[in-house]
């Protein structure tokens, strides 16, 4: 069966794939709004992992939505969760039997919840995965301690394909560089290097 993974290049999502693979045709996929080239950083990994990768492009209309989101908010929560979903629903329609992304248990954002996940599959007639739904990040960070090779940086600085640096790009080129910080907050992000 095929299953297209929603994919950042980071530690989360390759776990995912990792686990999905001896069950399913995995195809990394990552999903953009053509704001930039971030995702070539995610296609350089899927290759050097051997798993087949595709760009899925979203409607950058999204990506200015979920802007706005962030701004009104004045945090990012709700403005990645608007771009996750959308992404879900773009996953959902491109002719996999299976679509998955890297959430876990105790994921702040994005997150899916039960009716989410049913209606996905009840209106695409897809199978919605999980695999990292049952794993607290700390089982996650042994996991990939011990499987995977990760360079870990603060969210600014690591070279990564996910809807964050999209949204952060946005923010800098409407209201600069410093406002950033007023809407993330200082964290760390991953970004997979090998298999250990």
């Amino acid at each position: 069966m095929e299953l297209g993974l929603l994919y950042s290049g980071g530690k989360d999502s390759t776990l995912a794939a990792l686990l999905l693979d001896e069950f399913y045709d995995v195809t990394l996929t990552t999903a953009h709004f053509g704001l930039s080239d971030d995702w070539k950083h995610a296609r350089e990994t899927a290759g050097d992992l051997g798993f087949e990768f595709e760009r899925l492009e979203l409607d950058p209309d999204v990506a200015y939505e979920a802007a706005d989101r962030i701004r009104e908010d004045g945090f990012p929560r709700n403005g990645i969760q608007h771009v996750h979903q959308h992404a879900l629903e773009e996953l959902a329609a491109a002719g996999f039997d299976a679509i998955a992304d890297g959430t876990r248990r105790d994921d702040r954002v994005p997150t899916v919840s039960r009716a989410q996940a049913q209606s996905l599959e009840d209106r695409h007639g897809v199978d919605y995965i999980a695999p990292l739904s049952g794993f607290g990040r700390n089982a996650v960070d042994r996991l990939v301690d011990a499987n995977l090779e990760v360079t870990v940086g603060p969210s600014e600085e690591i070279e990564r394909a996910d809807y964050e640096a999209e949204l952060r790009a946005i923010i800098v080129e409407e209201e600069g560089r410093e406002a950033v910080r007023d809407f993330f907050p200082d964290h760390e992000q991953t970004y997979v290097t090998g298999i250990r």
